[in-house]
């Protein structure tokens, strides 16, 4: 028996030419749309050795273009494609602990999970208590707390510890590109430039008050009085 492919053949999801049966059709193309008998579609895509293609079967009336099927169907392809480019494929990464986790075990999977949130991954991070280990569900909070905050510039918690049979589960999600938290250093940093660029402002701002072609009276008291502060700050030193 021969199996129907028409459902899997991506050539038979449009009607064509004379297979379009209703009586009219409304023509699309770049100089905007307009309503015309199917017979007149058909005959003015045959003048031009292309095809009427319909492409909104459930519009009324049904939609259509006036254009090479093949054409089509590739331009159909590339925006799926262009699309599909576009999505962001967010995965869930798990990272296992046990109740006890030494150090160098916990480093390689913090490790790891940086990775998994810098790709734009989600991670489902979760302590496993093993028979009586659930006597220290305590120890696996803490556990799950100190990757929550170590992983503080890199993602944000979107379920805190949460224990579900032998299980305690930690979710944290990708921080946006730009979002990672600033170190109390460099904001420290950024507020002593801020105010030394202020304090430029004032100093220039002076400057230019100052008159430049003054009287010679004028810049001679100036300078008298420069003189002064300079001599007392040398007699106080």
């Amino acid at each position: 028996m021969k199996q129907d492919n028409r459902k899997q053949n991506p050539k038979n999801q449009y009607r064509i030419n004379e297979q379009i049966r209703v009586r009219e059709v409304r023509i699309v193309d770049e100089n905007g749309s307009s309503v015309m008998p199917t017979k007149q579609a058909l005959d003015i895509a045959r003048q031009q050795g292309v095809d009427l293609v319909e492409i909104s079967p459930n519009a009324l009336p049904p939609v259509c273009r006036i254009i090479d099927y093949s054409k089509f169907l590739y331009q159909q392809k590339k925006k799926a494609k262009e699309m599909k480019q576009k999505q962001v494929k967010v995965e869930v990464k798990e990272i296992r602990f046990g109740p006890q986790t030494d150090d160098h075990d916990y480093n390689f999977k913090l490790k790891h999970a940086k990775e998994f949130l810098e790709e734009g991954n989600k991670v489902r991070a979760y302590v496993f208590f093993r028979g009586r280990s659930i006597l220290f569900k305590e120890q696996g909070e803490v556990l799950l707390l100190r990757f929550a905050n170590d992983l503080e510039e890199y993602g944000k918690v979107e379920q805190m510890p949460r224990l579900e049979g032998k299980k305690m589960f930690l979710f944290i999600a990708p921080k946006k590109a730009g979002q990672a938290k600033k170190s109390q250093q460099k904001m420290d940093r950024e507020r002593r430039e801020a105010e030394a660029a202020e304090a430029g402002k004032a100093a220039a701002s002076e400057i230019e008050a100052t008159p430049v072609n003054g009287g010679l009276a004028e810049n001679a008291k100036g300078f008298e009085a420069l003189q002064k502060l300079r001599e007392q700050s040398e007699g106080e030193d």
